[in-house]
């Protein structure tokens, strides 16, 4: 039956981009920030427990990023009683979820995706004011988050049809997929569309339930996707959302008993303070939880002798300063061959120099930070940087009139030696590191220096040099030839070595089995 289904979808292809070198197209995402503006600025949203919008009598503000001193919206501090009641809710309704038919979890999926592309422009704008992403970075996550839809509907069918094993004379032998329960899906402000779906989608696909909970930054753009999913046909209670306190929807979450798996993405500290804290088995608890973590990166791009210095030192701005530095996959080192270290050094300074810093609303190239606490510790970087090594460009806050956000020039350093914390530490912010190599192996030992282990680029025309590095590179996500940036759900699945996480490929054709557990079954003639 799965086999049909699968047989009847049609082949997958990745959503494309909005071309916003279109002035209907520019004018139309214009119209779209006017739009959420008037609907959604201003505005308390709600929780959703039990299929229902539930108030709270406590709220947070959520502050525009690019200009700090604007109120966006407003956000419930859920109570200890409203997570647990969403816990219950979310227990109760795994025990039909669970059985639901795969061919209603695929359909429903595929609904879902058809009703974002009918509101791309709406999401990106609303992102953009929430985190201050720009229009093309922006879009490129809701174009993720449609594929997610579309990816997932697929895996639901494939994983429905279990495993072959060999056979025996006298039994019939079956291995089958089942759920686990139900899943905390914690996420963080970078993404905030993409992630948190991609992990809820993994759980939901596999037959169970969720708790949602946002990062506070940019609870919205996670809201209306879960408004999209109910709209779907998302029955009430498969999925719950839950914004608040840490102290609240934090370590008590992690503790829970009736929590069956933890699926978070963020700082390796939090990381690493829920897979110690789920290793504890709590009175009450039938399991061990299953943990998924991606946890950042320190990403390299190792650049040799023998590339295009044109291309590298393209893919290498883009890479670093998109988003303004602030994506686990970001560049954030460059490894180069003494021999062309001098000329890509200056070839990508020329570029990083033409960036203007600017209004993500107004789609600058460069917009802030995501808050000022962050910005502090970029600079303190910064500042660290300019006593070890040598400043390039940048170095110092930006100024964008009338407006009071995280603003940082984009900032490049040359000849940082490996024990730098600009060479190991993971900064998050638009800050590039440059160091210099003997050789293209000891390029390779230098990308490969470090706890983290996410994604890596390496430019090379030899085929011999590139098929060691495919060897070598210790990476979850090695880029050979072009930027170390733009994951495309499906086909890049994402997820890192090391301190990187877990491994758990988000978008590949094994992540649906981090949420489900194996039944052998045999029956004897």
């Amino acid at each position: 039956m799965t086999e049909t289904l699968m047989a009847g979808l049609l082949p997958f292809e990745h959503e494309p981009y909005f071309n916003y070198t279109d002035p209907q197209v520019a004018q139309a995402q214009r119209d779209a920030f006017l739009q959420v503006r008037q609907n959604y600025v201003g505005k308390t949203f709600p929780l959703f427990i039990g299929g229902q919008k539930v108030e709270a009598s406590d709220t947070f503000d959520v502050l525009n990023p690019a200009d700090t001193q604007e109120v966006l919206w407003r956000f419930p501090n859920a109570s200890a009683e409203q997570r647990d009641q969403a816990i219950r809710s979310a227990k109760t309704a795994f025990e039909d979820w669970r059985f639901s038919d795969p061919m209603q979890r695929a359909s429903l999926l595929k609904r879902a995706a058809q009703l974002l592309r009918e509101r791309r422009m709406e999401f990106v704008a609303v992102m953009s004011l929430e985190n201050g992403k720009n229009w093309a970075e922006a879009d490129g996550e809701v174009a993720e988050s449609v594929d997610h839809f579309e990816v997932f509907a697929r895996e639901t069918l494939k994983w429905a049809q279990g495993k072959p094993v060999y056979p025996m004379p006298d039994e019939h032998v079956t291995t089958m997929y089942e759920p686990l329960g139900v899943v905390a899906c914690i996420s963080p402000w970078n993404f905030p569309s993409a992630i948190p779906l991609g992990m809820a989608l993994g759980a939901i696909a596999a037959g169970n339930t969720v708790i949602w909970k946002p990062a506070g930054d940019t609870p919205l753009s996670s809201w209306l996707m879960v408004e999209l999913l109910l709209q779907a046909g998302l029955p009430a209670g498969v999925i719950q959302f839950l914004t608040g306190q840490d102290d609240i929807l934090g370590d008590p979450l992690v503790d829970h008993p009736d929590i069956r798996m933890i699926a978070f993405t963020g700082s390796k500290e939090i990381g690493c303070r829920i897979y110690e804290r789920a290793a504890k088995v709590h009175p009450g608890q039938k399991w061990l939880k299953r943990v998924i973590a991606e946890m950042g990166g320190k990403d390299p791009t190792v650049v040799c002798a023998d590339t295009d210095l044109d291309v590298a030192a393209r893919d290498i701005v883009a890479s670093a300063f998109g988003y303004a530095g602030q994506k686990c996959s970001a560049c954030s080192r460059v490894i180069a061959e003494d021999s062309v270290y001098d000329e890509l050094l200056e070839k990508v300074v020329d570029l990083t120099r033409g960036l203007k810093v600017g209004l993500p609303e107004d789609n600058a190239p460069l917009g802030p930070v995501i808050h000022e606490d962050s910005a502090g510790r970029v600079m303190k970087y910064i500042e660290a940087g300019k006593n070890s090594a040598r400043l390039m460009c940048g170095g110092e806050r930006a100024e964008v009139p009338g407006k009071s956000g995280g603003y940082i020039q984009p900032t490049i350093f040359a000849d940082v030696e490996s024990t730098d914390p600009l060479f190991q530490e993971e900064i998050f912010g638009p800050v590039l590191s440059f160091s210099r190599a003997r050789d293209w192996r000891h390029a390779i030992d230098l990308a490969n220096d470090s706890e983290y282990g996410l994604t890596a680029a390496f430019y090379s025309r030899d085929p011999a040099k590139i098929s060691e590095a495919r060897r070598l590179m210790h990476f979850g996500n090695l880029y050979i030839n072009r930027k170390c940036t733009g994951a495309l759900s499906g086909t890049h699945a994402f997820g890192g070595y090391g301190m990187s996480g877990t491994n758990a490929k988000v978008g590949g054709p094994d992540y649906l089995f981090w949420f489900m557990q194996t039944k052998t079954t045999a029956q004897k003639y």
